[in-house]
């Protein structure tokens, strides 16, 4: 989860993805954010986020996506 946060940071440092539950809801994370998060969590993760699972509600919080990360390992 530290990763996590340390990505999330990175691609956005104004956001308090600690606090924050409804990243995509209130429009603080943009098309743009997510495309980079998706890619960084490939690098960190080796996880394929597919447009099939590009659920609006995996990204609404930092709990939201790493249960996505999560979900996605176990399929491997």
């Amino acid at each position: 989860m530290e990763k996590l946060l340390e990505i999330l940071k990175s691609v956005r440092p104004d956001v308090d993805f600690e606090n924050e539950t409804a990243l995509i809801d209130d429009g603080i994370l943009d098309s743009f954010d997510v495309v980079s998060i998706i890619s960084e969590l490939d690098d960190a993760f080796g996880v394929q986020v597919r447009i099939t699972e590009l659920d609006p509600e995996c990204f609404n919080s930092v709990e939201a996506i790493w249960k996505l990360i999560q979900e996605l390992k176990a399929k491997e």
